[in-house]
């Protein structure tokens, strides 16, 4: 079963996540953040690309897409919460948007 981080885990990892632009959901232990593109293209790009290692690694996001913004969700339905799979797509959303945005 996937476990919830724990507070000690959270403070480690919180902080940095909120700096790269991520934001902490009101009412749920999820986080989320605002992805802006050059086009459609690319933002459908990026989606494809999470949406591949979504389906390999099982675990699969929450978003919304109008033309060149993708917003996304990460929280963990298994536990109800931020889990270390949350925190590895997260990353991986990091990485594939960088050449991208700003």
């Amino acid at each position: 079963m996937v476990q919830k981080l724990t507070q000690e885990e959270r403070d480690r990892h919180l902080p940095a996540l909120l700096q790269a632009g991520w934001q902490l959901v009101d009412g749920r232990d999820a986080v989320k953040r605002t992805f802006v593109f050059k086009d459609f293209n690319e933002a459908f790009g990026f989606m494809a690309r999470i949406a591949l290692r979504a389906d390999k690694v099982d675990h699969h996001p929450e978003w919304f897409n109008v033309y060149n913004r993708v917003e996304i969700t990460w929280s963990t339905h298994d536990c109800q919460g931020l889990s270390q799979r949350d925190l590895d797509m997260i990353q991986f959303c990091n990485q594939v948007a960088a050449p991208y945005t700003p």
